[in-house]
């Protein structure tokens, strides 16, 4: 679930290192790991719009149980698919639901690590959603949510010629290009920080962008520098503003009190 957009200014290849520019939701998401597995017991996942299993099934390969609530079924096929195929079927719980049903479908259960990564940008009460997330989140767990950067978007309809697309994204307070747009919402870094810390039962911990500038690294570039020095400059980027907030993808970290 969930829609990608790069700032691609320019159209050269996209640079593609020898080993793959740090990921720094997944690096915030080990480190998370790292300290619940230090409180004991298994890490419990809950992957809310986590449809085929993109973050589920690594979570569950690195030890944890991992219930993924997604409305659609064939993604939740698609997930049992993957989950057999590493070898953690039995770690994956899939259940078909829509976030309002969260509490119904989970029996009250919180887990550790609660993810809603391209979730709110479909949801019809983003700030309903979060507070379903927040209450199914354990006390002294993690909220983790991802959704599609409004300026990025804005940027990336610029570059390829669709100017009218870009000033109605822009103009627009969902950050829609028109009726058409598959996506009920774009949000801003502002909007994102505003809607968590309006939920009284969480404490915004960590703001950053997501896929910053490693996709405009031309691969023909001669002084890229090596992997490391890209990663570098991508965690260096994924939190230094204004950068972050033209990421694509906008992430944010939450602890339940």
């Amino acid at each position: 679930m969930g829609e990608h957009y790069g700032v691609a200014v320019t159209a050269r290849p996209a640079r593609t290192p020898a080993s793959p520019p740090v990921d720094v939701v997944a690096a915030s998401l080990r480190d998370e790991l790292a300290a619940a597995r230090a409180r004991g017991g298994t890490v419990r996942v809950l992957d809310v719009g986590g449809g085929s299993g993109a973050w589920a099934v690594p979570l569950a390969v690195q030890g944890c149980e991992v219930t993924v609530v997604d409305s659609s079924a064939n993604a939740l096929a698609v997930l049992r698919s993957r989950a057999r195929d590493a070898g953690v079927d039995a770690a994956v719980h899939a259940l078909q639901a829509d976030v309002d049903a969260l509490a119904a479908v989970t029996d009250g259960v919180q887990a550790d690590l609660v993810l809603g990564h391209g979730l709110l940008e479909y949801v019809d009460d983003p700030a309903a959603a979060v507070h379903s997330l927040a209450t199914a989140t354990a006390p002294g767990g993690a909220l983790s949510l991802l959704v599609a950067g409004r300026y990025a978007a804005v940027l990336a309809r610029v570059v390829s010629g669709r100017v009218g697309d870009a000033r109605r994204m822009l103009a627009d307070p969902a950050g829609r290009w028109g009726a058409a747009d598959q996506l009920l919402r774009r949000m801003d870094t502002a909007e994102l920080t505003a809607l968590v810390e309006q939920e009284p039962s969480l404490a915004l911990e960590r703001v950053q962008g997501h896929r910053v500038l490693a996709d405009l690294i031309p691969e023909s570039a001669a002084d890229a520098g090596t992997p490391a020095d890209v990663a570098a400059l991508e965690e260096l980027a994924s939190t230094t503003p204004p950068l972050r907030d033209l990421a694509s993808r906008i992430h944010v970290l939450a602890r339940r009190a």
